[in-house]
């Protein structure tokens, strides 16, 4: 089964939201919306590359509870990046990416354009998957004994058990008071599930022990050439020992100098620390996802393991420099945990995320081509308004993007450079079919988020933007759109439309 208006520019506002119903103890960190930016002050815009999908599924874990999510609970570039899309694959592992760039008109702005940037990898055969030392480290503390939580992970770390080949090891850790090794080393399929079928859940939370036992045991055991990585399954309710996630994600740090990974897979409801659960997996060069079903664990852990397992590049940044006699101002949708200073792109000893085989990476910027009235006001003084004449466009480019990253065994970073062409303002469309969708899920995310530049474009006008999909996640998704549309309270402008 294939899872497979109105003249000038909109004024950003706030747009009401429904308060949700209450978090209970879950916890999330949430960022405020990036600020529009104009290309004469701030012409250049960095970020580090996101491949979690935790965002999105946690999201759709409250709207089919009838809930909407916390507006903190959702990072748009996760849920634009939950979904594949139809970039080129690339032609030989020499150069791990491609670089696809398109244009389109903006359904919620006359004035402005969405530009695309999609990164796509090289996908990976399971046939030449290097041999995985993989460790299980699992929470079986009290917090964890509900059908969502421990049942889940056993069923989920089971799909990884089916695929593991003689060549594998897999042990598992496990901590609650107390961290423990459970099962030793083993390619067993017969003998891990027997060991993960054994667990029950009891007692306080010492994460941080747990943490520094699976790493240790995942250094003891490490294949040379192969995947050494770590797979935290937990709700990140961590009360014992290193508990904050400031000191949690200062033990990762210590430990990823070693070439071991970290996956983490976030579980349950109520007390869900997904602050932590997100954190921890970034500095710990690895991903996370948050398991609600297991349908999604069969996605994460089968459908994707090889993206999940194996690091085809690390330390992923992305840079675009905008044309000011192009572009008058831009702004990012989402990737706001992940800016970074203009001068870190170049900088080898600044961490950034990796990339799995396979793995794609979406950005969309909203940017007003020049002339095209923008958000900004215009400023008092001559000598803070931008010069009426930016000067010939460079080339014909409308911006310049750069990708920088590392082999994952390297230190020194190679530079992937794309133009832009200025071609694409005139011939702008509305976007369809590929890029239709990926709007419409950037629109969604922005929905959720309460963002003031969307102006009365609500979940229906989402929906109809994504349009009729077979593929199994995006029919989900349409149907997500509804459950919000009606929890938002219908069809009045300010509830969602």
């Amino acid at each position: 089964m294939d899872r497979s208006a109105a003249q000038g520019m909109i004024v950003p506002r706030p747009y009401p939201r429904p308060t949700p119903m209450p978090e209970q103890r879950e916890r999330y960190d949430g960022k405020d919306v990036a600020s529009i930016m104009s290309v004469a002050d701030a012409p250049v815009s960095t970020f580090s590359v996101d491949v979690d999908t935790g965002a999105y599924s946690n999201a759709r874990r409250f709207l089919n509870a009838g809930q909407l999510p916390p507006a903190d609970a959702v990072r748009t570039e996760e849920m634009i990046n939950y979904f594949r899309y139809d970039y080129a694959k690339p032609a030989d592992r020499d150069t791990p990416f491609t670089v696809t760039t398109d244009l389109a008109t903006t359904p919620w702005n006359p004035n402005s354009r969405l530009l695309r940037i999609g990164i796509r990898g090289y996908d990976l055969p399971r046939a030449e998957r290097p041999a995985a030392n993989l460790v299980f480290l699992v929470d079986v503390s009290g917090s964890m004994n509900s059908p969502d939580k421990l049942p889940l992970v056993q069923a989920a770390l089971s799909m990884v058990a089916d695929k593991v080949t003689a060549r594998d090891r897999v042990s598992i850790v496990v901590y609650a008071g107390a961290a423990g090794v459970v099962l030793e080393p083993t390619s067993d399929p017969a003998k891990i599930r027997a060991a993960l079928s054994q667990l029950q859940a009891g007692g306080s939370t010492a994460g941080g022990a747990g943490i520094q036992l699976a790493y240790a045991t995942a250094r003891a055991h490490r294949i040379a050439g192969g995947i050494n990585r770590v797979i935290l399954a937990t709700d990140g309710d961590f009360n014992v020992g290193v508990s904050s996630t400031k000191e949690l994600e200062e033990l990762v740090k210590r430990q990823r100098d070693d070439g071991i990974t970290l996956t983490t897979l976030g579980f349950g409801e109520g007390n869900y620390n997904e602050s932590a659960m997100e954190r921890i997996a970034d500095v710990g060069n690895g991903n996370y996802a948050y398991i609600d079903s297991a349908t999604e664990a069969q996605k994460v852990l089968d459908d994707e393991l090889a993206s999940t397992l194996f690091t085809i590049a690390k330390d992923v940044k992305i840079q675009v420099e905008f044309n000011p006699a192009q572009v008058s101002e831009y702004r990012l949708i989402g990737y706001e945990n992940r800016a970074l200073a203009e001068e870190d792109f170049d900088n080898d000893k600044v961490d950034a995320g990796d990339i799995g085989a396979g793995h794609q990476v979406t950005a969309i910027y909203e940017i007003v081509p020049r002339g095209a009235k923008g958000w900004l006001p215009d400023r008092r003084y001559e000598g803070n308004r931008p010069a009426a004449d930016a000067g010939p466009a460079r080339g014909g480019e409308l911006a310049f993007v750069k990708l920088r990253y590392k082999a994952p065994t390297g230190d020194v970073s190679k530079l992937i450079e794309r133009p832009v062409s200025a071609s694409l303002i005139a011939s702008a469309r509305p976007p369809s079919g590929d890029m239709a969708f990926a709007v419409a899920v950037a629109a969604f995310g922005q929905r959720l988020r309460g963002d003031k530049y969307l102006g009365n474009y609500g979940f229906a006008d989402i929906r109809a933007l994504a349009g009729g999909q077979t593929n199994f996640w995006r029919q989900e998704f349409i149907r997500l759109t509804s459950l919000a549309e009606a929890r938002s309270g219908g069809g009045s402008p300010a509830a969602g439309r």
